[in-house]
């Protein structure tokens, strides 16, 4: 274990599982937090209700970028964990950590934002709290939101359900935020805009499951893009997923600053996009109601789920545009810092 935590303990990869399991899940995890989804389900008072919670903290830097902000952003955050658990959002609280001297315009600006996410989601802010820290001992604005929602009865959603057979999906474009926010906080220019995909999908994830009512699991690919979040459902699910590298959308102006960059495209975070795994039969169906909705029109399959061999146990592999298969394994260390 490391002795001190860097940034590599935030990145959604390896070093993050790392502090996640020999840290927190050491000292509190029970069943439900072991599970690893992004969002628990926990029983509601009367018999037969349960509830989805989750909880989620924004430090982006900058707060202001092409698509979005930090307030957005954090709405967007919290809605899509718990809409991954298949419940239907109803209520986010909010907490501020201000420094000193930050803008009250930009505040807000920031909040006008969080208001109109909130209304596009259906979803009600409801309590709060302000913390303000010294000139220098913060920037400018964190922001805390937490989300509960309502699970109807049969609904049983998580990496784990994933079974070999089953098929892979991704709702839109991938690599849109994190090269966002690289190329605004850098002063990047690249030949065509590139903005934050940050949006609500519970709309979309509802109209998913009213098409494919057998869908395994949705996961968004933040933080270590989708390398990190199929290494995290392979890991769960005890299944092997491949990937065909050519079926996996991107655009060409991400590719680009991608390759420019040297980042893998596969391993940079998105905010607005949902990875969903369902059974074969019933993809094509989850597939069309993807791209009837506004935020899933370029949305793919991308690879499939297979048996694990038990003497090497679970892995990711990509079917790269050569014809050859790597291996598709989790971020190391610190790709892209302060992406939400």
């Amino acid at each position: 274990m490391d002795k001190t935590v860097m940034l590599g303990h935030g990145s959604g990869g390896i070093m993050m599982k790392r502090i996640i399991d020999e840290v927190f899940f050491q000292a509190y995890a029970g069943e439900d937090l072991l599970r690893g989804d992004d969002a628990a389900v926990l029983p509601a008072l009367e018999p037969g209700q349960r509830l989805a919670f989750s909880t989620d903290s924004f430090v982006v830097t900058p707060h202001f970028f092409p698509g979005g902000n930090i307030g957005h952003l954090a709405v967007c955050g919290t809605v899509n964990d718990v809409a991954t658990s298949g419940a239907t959002p109803k209520y986010l609280s909010c907490g501020f950590v201000l420094e000193e001297g930050y803008p009250i315009d930009d505040l807000k600006r920031i909040c006008a934002s969080m208001a109109e996410c909130a209304k596009e989601a259906g979803v009600v802010i409801v309590t709060g709290d302000t913390k303000v820290v010294n000139r220098g001992h913060g920037d400018g604005v964190y922001i805390n939101t937490s989300g509960i929602g309502v699970l109807e009865p049969g609904v049983t959603l998580g990496g784990a359900q994933c079974r070999p057979g089953d098929v892979v999906l991704v709702s839109g474009t991938l690599g849109d935020h994190g090269i966002a926010i690289m190329s605004t906080r850098e002063g990047l220019g690249f030949s065509a805009p590139i903005e934050s995909d940050a949006a609500p999908l519970n709309h979309l994830i509802a109209d998913v499951l009213a098409a494919a009512p057998d869908t395994r699991c949705f996961r968004d690919p933040t933080r270590g893009g989708l390398a990190s979040t199929l290494n995290e459902l392979a890991s769960q699910s005890g299944c092997d997923f491949t990937v065909d590298e050519d079926a996996v959308p991107v655009k060409d102006v991400v590719r680009g600053a991608c390759d420019m960059l040297g980042y893998d495209v596969l391993q940079v975070a998105n905010e607005g996009k949902m990875v969903c795994v369902v059974p074969a039969d019933q993809a094509d169906a989850a597939l069309a109601a993807m791209r009837a909705n506004k935020y899933g029109a370029d949305a793919a399959m991308i690879g499939q789920v297979t048996e694990a061999k038990p003497e090497r146990g679970p892995k990711v592999f990509l079917r790269t545009g050569f014809g050859s298969t790597r291996i598709l394994d989790m971020l190391v260390g610190e790709q892209l810092p302060r992406i939400c």
